[in-house]
């Protein structure tokens, strides 16, 4: 089973497009490596990202930013 998300809006939210670009692929349940991989950055630069995320929505893990951003209608199931 193939799961798709979908972006509702980025203006709305407090993230760059860099880190929106992140979070899409962190819903997709992609590692720090894979993300790495397919945006042509190093896994620092993930890190770094992936911090700023956390910070900017006062999450604690992966798990916490994808849920948020799901009750907060930027992201959808589709």
């Amino acid at each position: 089973m193939q799961r798709q998300i979908a972006f509702e809006t980025k203006q709305q939210s407090p993230l760059s497009s860099r880190e929106w670009d992140i979070l899409l692929l962190l819903a997709e349940d992609y590692s720090n490596a894979q993300i790495a991989r397919r945006l042509v950055i190093s896994q620092h630069t993930v890190k770094v990202h992936l911090r700023h995320i956390f910070e900017k929505l006062d999450a604690q893990s992966r798990l916490g930013v994808v849920l948020l951003a799901l009750r907060r209608g930027w992201l959808t199931l589709a």
